[in-house]
């Protein structure tokens, strides 16, 4: 009943928080602001409920005035490459390709949640129970109505009735897909040779939305859909979201123990922070949620405005971790320490 408790009361302060984000941050202090600066950046709407609670605070704390787009992923990872914005976001780690495109950039994971998946179906109250080879089968287009056997042996007992399932994917480069794509690669021999991973791929059926706001707002007017969100939006928008079963053989929500446990399975961090998947861990974490993810920043080694993206992101690692949970996202120092580290870490690198 806590843990419900919980995941529940994050809906009504996230509607609250972004409401108050463009008044907040509007209240600039002037003279602080002016001796800070100020910094734009774009990228990742997973992260972006997070960031809009960072920004006023950024603002108080250090005097730093920041803008940022929710362009998604792929957009971000874009802008920072072409230098239009001082850091990008992203929820995909960097491919070896975006690393040279980037031309000395540094990626630092600096928020941990997880991928709600997300469905409307009318006249079902309890929360369906979902498996990885399942979901890939509905996003593969094999399973087509809510009552499929595979469907209605999950959830036994329950009157699932026989909807159409409209599946709904993201139509912009986006590192949400890249999260959820990479848990179906793990999960689904049939996803992986057809379809694969990334921030964008070739779906096999569906209907598209641009960003997180995108697929929300298809599925809120589509009876039978589908889709992928961070669990966030899915909150935000009164979303109910599957149970997933873990390799554990639990099915567990993207509640943060259930984040947590993923994300401790980490226990070493390569030199440049990539690589850091947590998606269908070890059953040795019972509780692990499977579709969890790190998201990054992305910021020039090199940069004029280095003094103010390390304060940023410093503060971002440690206090700003606090804003998080009332959003699921959970504390990455919490969840784990060796993430943390290599990310303060990193910020050596960044220098005008």
């Amino acid at each position: 009943m806590r843990r419900r408790t919980v995941i529940w009361s994050a809906v009504a302060a996230l509607a609250i928080g972004l409401a108050a984000v463009g008044s907040a941050a509007a209240r600039t202090s002037g003279a602080s602001a002016a001796k800070a600066g100020s910094l734009t950046g774009a990228g990742s709407s997973f992260v972006f409920p997070l960031v809009s609670q960072w920004i006023p605070a950024v603002n108080s704390a250090l005097g730093i005035k920041i803008t940022y787009g929710s362009v998604g992923s792929g957009a971000g990872i874009q802008q920072i490459i072409n230098r239009t914005v001082d850091f990008g976001a992203s929820d995909a780690p960097l491919s070896a390709a975006q690393f040279g495109a980037c031309n000395g950039c540094v990626q630092i994971p600096w928020a941990l949640s997880g991928t709600a998946i997300d469905y409307k179906l009318d006249g079902v109250a309890s929360r369906l129970k979902l498996t990885g080879p399942v979901i890939a089968n509905i996003f593969l287009g094999k399973i087509k109505k809510w009552n499929d056997p595979a469907i209605r042996a999950l959830n036994r007992g329950v009157n699932v009735p026989g909807t159409d399932i409209t599946v709904i994917h993201r139509s912009d480069g986006s590192g949400t897909t890249y999260n959820f794509t990479e848990y179906l690669n793990s999960v689904s021999p049939t996803w992986k040779s057809q379809v694969g991973k990334g921030t964008a791929v070739n779906w096999p059926v569906g209907v598209g939305g641009r960003g997180s706001s995108g697929v929300s707002g298809v599925l809120s007017h589509t009876n039978g859909g589908i889709t992928y969100t961070d669990v966030a939006y899915a909150l935000a928008n009164h979303f109910k979201f599957a149970a997933v079963r873990n390799r554990a053989g639990r099915y567990v929500l993207p509640g943060l123990r259930n984040i947590r446990a993923a994300a401790k399975t980490i226990v070493r961090v390569a030199a440049n922070n990539g690589g850091i998947s947590i998606v269908n861990p070890s059953k040795k974490q019972k509780l692990a949620y499977p579709i969890s993810t790190f998201t990054y920043v992305i910021v020039p080694k090199k940069t004029a405005k280095a003094a103010e993206l390390k304060s940023f992101i410093r503060w971002a690692l440690t206090k700003g971790q606090s804003y998080g949970p009332k959003l699921l996202f959970e504390p990455i120092g919490t969840a784990s320490p060796v993430v943390q580290r290599a990310g303060l870490r990193a910020l050596g690198l960044i220098h005008s």
